[in-house]
């Protein structure tokens, strides 16, 4: 198996897991960024974005971890809550990431007067591509398996991270013992989702209308998840249903998503969706300046027509040639008239 701890210096350990995780936030960003440009708006706000959005969906998903972790049993935070603090050891939620980024990245939207639509629309499908590579790190870290099986792509899980139903190593050995990827299965079907909606979006580009591509996450996310809870032993169940926690949020992710295309298309008539814009509002910050202010114009100057220095030397050149060469002729005397002689009587 591959070491969780890249390298060590000091007391300081990078590990796989953070690396991963942000390389998924930055490929999602980067994807969010493109689909931004494409509709005109200033790509830069998803990173002005990322400074709410960040810190305060990794605080929501470790929140949501850590109390679905003591919900299922897990004794460590209650025993130790430092260990709450400790991210690089893995224990992230979806769920959490997007209840608290999701009401992050609103209330920064609303605050710059920024399209709902488009952004959710955008980040629907890179929060797809940003999750799925972010499962990587679930197997580095051997975590989030599901049950035993016989399947030739099951993967052996060491004992020190095995799940307390599977640390019987006679009736689970560890040489012969395979599990379910269940977050390679996740893996996959986000991988998918994400192009399944990219391609509806290219395709009727010019026919959907704004929270088509947001609609349709939800619900494939969801029930891409809720499918995925019942290969998950790890996950606490709600009393007398026998399903996870996730499972029923999974549900009714699927359900909104579901709810929403249906009302935006005017399946169903929902009061909230008749105040929903046709197009996407691109911000005036964005729009060419031709188109946000008054152009004023000005009378033309006439044109002067300009004389090179060369033309002006030729001609002051001929000039002077022709001062010399010309000789001034003077002008003809005046013969002096005829005498008359006097004849005598």
């Amino acid at each position: 198996m591959i070491d969780p701890v890249i390298f060590t210096i000091g007391g300081f350990s990078l590990r796989w897991y953070g690396v991963i995780v942000m390389v998924g936030v930055i490929v999602g960003s980067l994807m969010v960024e493109r689909v931004l440009k494409r509709n005109g708006e200033n790509s830069d706000t998803i990173w002005d974005a990322l400074i709410w959005v960040l810190p305060i969906g990794i605080l929501g998903a470790r929140l949501w971890f850590v109390i679905n972790a003591t919900l299922g049993g897990d004794p460590r935070y209650a025993n130790d809550p430092a260990e709450i603090f400790k991210v690089w050891n893995g224990g992230l939620h979806i769920f959490g990431g997007l209840l608290l980024g999701g009401a992050a990245l609103i209330f920064y939207l609303n605050k710059n007067k920024l399209d709902a639509w488009l952004f959710l629309d955008a980040a629907g499908p890179a929060m797809l591509v940003g999750q799925a590579i972010g499962r990587i790190a679930n197997f580095i870290n051997q975590e989030l398996y599901g049950p035993p099986t016989t399947l030739p792509w099951g993967i052996p899980i060491s004992a020190q991270h095995r799940l307390v139903q599977f640390q019987d190593l006679i009736k689970y050995p560890v040489e012969t013992t395979r599990f379910h990827p269940t977050f390679a299965y996740e893996m996959l079907w986000n991988f998918a989702a994400a192009g399944l909606l990219l391609w509806i979006w290219r395709r009727y580009e010019k026919e959907i209308k704004p929270g088509t591509i947001f609609a349709g996450w939800l619900l494939l996310a969801g029930i891409g998840r809720a499918w995925i809870e019942f290969f998950r032993p790890d996950q606490p169940k709600i009393a007398d249903l026998g399903i996870s926690y996730s499972a029923v949020v999974s549900g009714l992710m699927a359900i909104t998503g579901a709810v929403i295309l249906m009302a935006r298309y005017k399946a169903i008539n929902l009061q909230v969706a008749e105040d929903w814009e046709e197009e996407y509002q691109i911000s005036t910050q964005s729009k060419p300046q031709a188109e946000t202010e008054e152009i004023i114009e000005m009378p033309a100057a006439p044109r002067v027509k300009k004389v090179s220095k060369a033309t002006t030397k030729s001609v002051e050149v001929k000039k002077a040639s022709t001062s010399k060469t010309t000789t001034k002729t003077p002008a003809p005397k005046k013969k002096p008239a005829p005498r008359t002689k006097k004849s005598s009587e």
